[in-house]
């Protein structure tokens, strides 16, 4: 084993753990993995229904991968013997056996479940179309890989470009969205934007955690902003149907520059901060719509306290019931407009005075009047940020407090 394979202890990603020497292979395990047992099924399927012939797919250590046909013998030592031996193709137990090599290395042991020179070349012929299907999918995972390091800001520019150029990936204006999943992330959320997008070489789809997916989008054919909240929604809808999760999407500006990528996917990530305090009910989320939300997310703590002592003296008065909320709510919808609101409400306009008067009595802001009810409005939000931030120190303070007890 080498002996910097388990050098970095507590990093879950084998292309930093792997010495130099290592490094060229275990990426190309990492895209190995990237093709499902399901593609090598079908494709052995395909082949299969041209020529007639039975196959069998097994990995360099016997575990049977994808099979046209029912195997009732146990063939782990044949193979095993084979995998050994210094023959590339072989005829054993009534099958032909053929090695699928990867640039020099054994990924695969293929079987012809028929004997003859008719099924020898078919076989020859099956182990050329997964070489070839192996390679397709690992120069895609070394395009997703470069522009998982371009999003993380990993690369110098002069090295970026230059890796870009040998990947043969062109300037384009693109934007970042990250796909943030409720709960638990699973494989079929991945694949499924990988099916989305699959159409596109010029779309990338990659990961940097546990809880999103990061698509960078070409979007020389997409003018308006409009558009790219349809393909927001769309993501959102498709994801919530086929995957059958929750999902948020956020997406930043419109840049050109390779280097420039990494600030979208900030911008990205931020809407969905921003969104997740301001604007709870929104799905998707574009950094350039946040308006008054992305400038009171970035106000320090002690300026928010300052403001709302301002506003509301000494103490936030307690008053923010379910009925007086929706009232309010309501109110701000309807651009301060007591008949709507009334009837929108179903309440009589001398209620939704009463209760207005009320507000305005607890907290000294008139919110008929614009300019009370625009220091109220910001108020609002600004106490949403600060509980925001006092429930990240508490669930911070939680988790070290658990790791304390694990240690």
């Amino acid at each position: 084993m080498c002996r910097f394979l388990f050098s970095s202890v507590g990093n879950h990603d084998p292309r930093k753990r792997a010495c130099p020497r290592c490094s060229k292979r275990m990426i190309m395990k990492w895209g190995l993995v990237m093709l499902s047992n399901h593609k090598l099924q079908v494709t052995l399927g395909e082949i299969k229904e041209i020529s007639r012939v039975d196959f069998a797919l097994y990995s360099d250590k016997g575990k049977l991968l994808a099979s046209t046909y029912q195997i009732e013998e146990d063939m782990e030592e044949a193979i095993q013997l084979f995998a050994d031996s210094m023959a590339e193709s072989q005829m054993l137990s009534g099958c032909h056996f053929f090695k699928v090599m990867i640039e020099g290395e054994l990924e695969y042991i293929l079987l012809a479940h028929a004997g003859g020179e008719e099924a020898y070349m078919v076989g020859r012929l099956a182990v050329c179309q997964i070489r070839n299907m192996v390679s397709a999918y690992q120069e895609q995972f070394d395009r997703n890989s470069f522009m998982q390091n371009v999003v993380l800001g990993n690369m110098l520019v002069v090295d970026m470009y230059n890796k870009a150029k040998k990947l043969h990936i062109e300037a384009a204006e693109r934007v970042v969205f990250v796909i943030e999943v409720s709960g638990e992330k699973d494989g079929a959320v991945m694949e499924t934007i990988r099916n989305l997008f699959a159409a596109s070489p010029r779309d990338f789809v990659t990961e940097v955690d546990e809880k999103s997916v990061i698509l960078v989008k070409d979007v020389r054919d997409i003018s308006s902003d409009e558009e790219l909240e349809k393909l927001a929604k769309m993501l959102v809808d498709n994801l919530q149907a086929e995957a059958l999760v929750k999902i948020r999407a956020g997406y930043g500006n419109r840049v050109e520059l390779l280097p420039d990528i990494a600030r979208s996917y900030q911008e990205a990530r931020m809407a969905l901060e921003v969104g997740r305090i301001f604007y709870v009910e929104n799905q998707t989320i574009s950094y350039s719509r946040l308006g008054i939300g992305r400038l009171i997310y970035q106000i320090p703590a002690n300026l928010c306290e300052m403001f709302l002592r301002e506003v509301f003296g000494g103490k936030i008065p307690d008053i923010f019931d379910e009925e007086t909320t929706v009232t309010i709510n309501k109110f701000f919808e309807n651009n301060l407009n007591i008949s709507e609101t009334a009837r929108q409400l179903y309440v009589h306009r001398n209620t939704l005075v009463y209760r207005l008067e009320r507000i305005q009595r607890i907290l000294g802001l008139d919110i008929r009047t614009f300019e009370d009810a625009m220091l109220f409005k910001i108020a609002l939000m600004v106490i949403a940020h600060m509980n925001y931030q006092k429930s990240l120190i508490m669930r911070h303070k939680k988790e070290e407090n658990e790791k304390r007890k694990d240690i």
